[in-house]
C-alpha cells in the first residue's frame, strides 16, 4: 500500500511531495494534465517563502532563475517605501513564473523519490479506517493510507467528500493572458501609464520578443470562467478600457479569473486533506495565491509524515486545519479589500486615499507588508512568550541545520538534552537571540526557556513520546 496519494502536480502538490520523502515516506503524485502548464498566473514567491526555500536548501536554484525585485511595499496597488524594521534575511520579492517555479520543486520531489504520474485523473474516492482508494479515469484504482487534495479551486477532491465550500461569488471579471503587441514599445507604456492613474486593473508588461503580459477589466462576470477568452475578447476590453488594442495578436496563452472568496469548511476529513486552491480560493492581489499553497505543504508535510512513520501525537495531524485555516481566512479578507480599494468608484477611492495616507506611517506599511508576506503568522500554541508559534528568521547556520526536515533544538547553553528524541530532533549550539528555542520542522517555534522539565513537556506535544 502507498503512504499518501498527492492529486494535483502544481507547487501546493509537489511541495508537499517532497515534504513527505523527506521524511521517508512513499508518495504517488497523481496529474490529470498531460503535460505541465505554460500558464504563469502567479509572478513570484514572497519573503516567506523565499526562506522556506532558503530552510530546504532550494534558494540558490530559485534566484539563479528569478529576479530580486527592488524593495517597494505594495498593498491595492499603494506603492510605498519598503520599512527598514522588516524582520527578515530576505528583505526582496522574487520575480519567478509559476511554471518555473513548479518546474523545480517537481525536480525536488523527483529527486528526493516522488513518483508523478501524468495524464491519471481522479474521479471517485472512497475510504474507511484504515485507507484511501482512488478511482483512475482508466478504470483503475489506487489505495494508500492518505490523500491529499491539492487539485485547484475546482477540485474534485473536495466535491467528492462532500466539504462545504462557503464564501462570497465573484462580482468583478478580469482578463490576463500574454500575447504579441505590434504597437511601438513607448506607445504602450505611456498608454498604460495614464490609463493606470484611474485604473489599476490594467498593465501591459513585456516579456521580450513583441510578447506582453496584459491584464485588462472585462465588461462582466463570464457564465463559465474555465472556458478560457478569445483574443478578440481581449481587443474588445482593451480598446474599451484604455482606446486601442495595441495590435494584439498571437496569444500564447489566455484566461480569466473572478474575485470570489471560498474556503473550505474543513481541511480535512477522515485520512483526506486539503491544501493550496482545493482549500482556499481568493482574488490575486498581492500574489499570495501561489505563496499560501506552498504555506500549506510545508505545514502539513512533516505532520503527515509523523503520522506515517508512527510517532505523531494523538492530535497533531489536527493541527493542520487549526493552524492553517485561520491563516487563509486572513488572506481572503485582505485580498477582498485590496479588490474594493482597486475600484474607481467614489467611495472605495476615498478609502484608498485615507489609507494611502496612513501608510506614510511605517508602522502602517509593516503591518500590511507582513500580512502579504506571511511572516506576521503566528500559530496560537497557548504560550505568552513572543516567539513561541512565530516562524524563526534566518540567524547564522540556522536554515542550513534545517533542510533534514527534523526538528531542532536551538541551544547556546548546551545544558539542554533531546534525549529519547534524537531520531526525530537535532540539538544544537547556535545563537538566535533567546535562551533555548524548540523549532519544529516548518521553521516555528514551538517552545523559548531554559527549563528541562518544560522542553520535555513540549517535546512530548510535538514530536509524541519518547523512543
Amino acid at each position: 500500500m502507498i503512504d499518501v496519494i498527492v492529486v494535483g502536480a502544481g507547487p501546493t502538490g509537489v511541495m508537499l511531495a517532497a515534504e513527505l520523502r523527506l521524511h521517508g515516506v512513499g508518495v504517488v503524485v497523481l496529474e490529470a494534465a498531460a503535460e505541465p502548464t505554460r500558464i504563469a498566473k502567479a509572478l513570484g514567491l514572497h519573503v516567506r517563502s523565499i526562506e522556506i526555500m532558503d530552510q530546504r536548501g532550494l534558494l540558490g536554484g530559485f534566484l539563479a532563475e528569478g529576479r530580486q525585485h527592488p524593495l517597494s511595499s505594495h498593498f491595492a496597488g499603494i506603492i510605498k517605501p519598503w520599512p527598514v524594521t522588516l524582520d527578515t534575511a530576505h528583505p526582496y520579492i522574487l520575480g519567478i513564473p509559476q511554471p518555473t517555479t513548479e518546474r523545480l520543486l517537481t525536480e525536488h520531489a523527483v529527486g528526493l523519490g516522488a513518483e508523478i504520474r501524468r495524464g491519471n485523473a481522479v474521479v471517485g474516492l472512497t475510504q474507511d479506517d484504515h485507507a484511501v482508494t482512488a478511482d483512475l479515469a482508466d478504470g483503475t484504482r489506487l489505495t494508500a493510507r492518505y490523500l491529499v487534495g491539492c487539485d485547484g479551486g475546482r477540485s474534485l477532491v473536495r466535491k467528492l467528500l462532500g466539504v462545504g465550500f462557503p464564501g462570497e461569488a465573484s462580482r468583478v471579471d478580469t482578463l490576463l493572458g500574454e500575447m504579441e503587441l505590434t504597437a511601438p514599445p513607448e506607445t504602450v507604456a505611456a498608454v498604460m501609464a495614464e490609463v493606470r492613474k484611474t485604473e489599476l486593473r490594467f498593465g501591459a508588461g513585456p516579456l521580450g520578443d513583441g510578447f506582453y503580459r496584459v491584464i485588462v477589466p472585462a465588461a462582466g462576470v463570464a457564465d463559465d470562467r474555465a472556458v478560457p477568452p478569445s483574443i478578440d475578447d481581449f481587443r474588445r476590453q482593451m480598446v474599451a478600457t484604455a482606446g486601442t488594442d495595441f495590435g494584439a495578436h498571437s496569444p500564447r496563452w489566455l484566461s480569466r479569473f473572478g474575485d470570489a472568496t471560498r474556503q473550505a469548511e474543513r481541511y480535512r476529513v477522515g485520512r483526506v486533506f486539503l491544501a493550496g486552491d482545493a482549500a482556499h480560493i481568493h482574488p490575486p492581489t498581492g500574489g499570495q495565491g501561489l505563496n499560501l499553497g506552498i504555506q500549506d505543504a510545508f505545514n502539513l508535510g512533516w505532520k503527515l509524515a509523523a503520522q506515517v512513520n508512527g510517532w505523531a501525537p494523538d492530535d497533531l495531524l489536527d493541527t493542520y486545519h487549526a493552524e492553517r485555516h485561520p491563516v487563509a481566512a486572513d488572506v481572503l479578507n485582505n485580498t477582498a479589500a485590496q479588490m474594493l480599494l482597486l475600484s474607481t468608484e467614489p467611495g472605495p477611492q476615498a478609502v484608498r486615499n485615507l489609507l494611502s495616507e496612513l501608510m506614510d506611517f511605517e508602522n502602517v506599511t509593516r503591518f500590511l507588508l507582513e500580512k502579504i508576506t506571511a511572516i506576521s503568522v503566528r500559530y496560537d500554541f497557548g504560550d505568552d512568550h513572543d516567539a513561541v508559534g512565530r516562524r524563526m528568521r534566518a540567524h547564522g547556520r540556522l536554515y542550513e541545520l534545517m533542510r533534514t526536515g527534523r526538528g531542532l533544538l536551538v541551544d547556546p547553553t548546551g545544558r539542554l538534552s533531546v534525549e529519547g528524541w534524537a531520531d526525530r530532533v537535532d540539538h544544537v549550539n547556535e545563537e538566535v537571540g533567546v535562551p533555548a528555542a524548540l523549532l519544529r520542522p516548518d521553521g516555528h517555534v514551538a517552545w523559548v526557556g531554559e527549563d528541562q522539565d518544560e522542553l520535555v513537556g513540549r517535546l512530548t506535544r510535538w514530536f509524541g513520546k519518547p523512543a
